[in-house]
């Protein structure tokens, strides 16, 4: 017996692509290192847990490669590997997500048209996120142990969570695109500030973790034995290409240009001199 196994359980239910793993490791490799170097050129700080989410669906699809090796006698650790690593990644492209709207708020001066009082919307739908994290994380461990349908139950808890506090992310966000277009502000009317690029990145990227959580939701609800679980091509379609668009999406409308306009905001010219604007933020 392999030492993935749990009496009737085994780690797949079917022999993972050996090709379709290597694909993946290639198009997360290459998203990974342009994240990483957008990073580090524009010290955009608050982007570190998508950066690192992408990161893990990289050594995720490396788990899942190992493990084809492997067929049909899987071991623990590339199980463990892959399974945890794809489940949680989509929580941490959530965090910096976001914190993109709060500073996108703040950078048109629109935080009177926001649903949510903007000094508490990263720390409400940050905490949210967290949460989800750890009963995913959590859940994901007990799948490798002889609770596994605790497990199971733990896991949909925290995509339930996650999918619940990103739909109201998605619902404010678009509520203050519409309220700031019919009240628009000098800054949101200024052709020089691109914000709207930059909601519409965070509309579709929302909408494709959405799409991959109830996936993930409808996965684990038809259990070990549903047909989803049975069939690798889903995970693929699914999960690894929706969660690879968001990592493009965010390379070529990166965040970095909300807050370098954010930094050249904190100081304004007015006929008075020069004085600290209320953009300023810390979130």
């Amino acid at each position: 017996m392999a030492d993935s196994d749990f009496g009737d359980w085994q780690a797949y239910k079917y022999d993972p692509s050996m090709p379709a793993a290597v694909i993946f490791i290639i198009l997360f490799g290459v998203a990974s290192a342009a994240h990483t170097y957008h990073l580090i050129r524009t010290r955009t700080w608050f982007f570190i847990p998508l950066v690192i989410g992408v990161w893990f669906e990289f050594v995720g699809y490396i788990g899942r490669a190992m493990s084809s090796s492997e067929s049909p006698n899987w071991t623990l650790g590339p199980y463990i590997m892959q399974s945890t690593l794809l489940l949680v990644a989509p929580a941490l492209f959530a965090a910096s997500i976001y914190m993109e709207l709060g500073r996108i708020i703040y950078l048109v001066k629109g935080e009177k048209l926001s649903i949510i009082r903007v000094s508490w919307m990263t720390k409400t739908f940050v905490a949210g996120d967290v949460l989800s994290f750890l009963m995913q994380a959590s859940g994901a461990g007990l799948m490798v142990t002889e609770a596994r349908k605790t497990g199971e139950n733990v896991i949909l808890g925290g995509l339930f969570v996650q999918i619940i506090f990103f739909g109201f992310f998605l619902f404010s966000a678009v509520l203050f695109q519409k309220r700031i277009g019919r009240h628009p502000t000098p800054e949101s009317a200024d052709t020089y500030i691109p914000w709207r690029k930059h909601l519409f990145a965070l509309h579709g990227s929302s909408i494709l973790i959405l799409i991959r959580s109830i996936f993930r939701v409808v996965e684990y609800i038809q259990g070990w034995d549903g047909y989803l679980l049975s069939t690798e091509v889903y995970i693929y379609i699914f999960d690894g290409l929706l969660m690879w668009f968001v990592a493009v999406i965010f390379v070529v409308i990166h965040p970095s240009q909300v807050n370098c306009l954010l930094g050249r905001g904190s100081m304004m010219t007015t006929k008075g001199g020069l004085k600290v604007s209320e953009i300023s933020v810390s979130v």
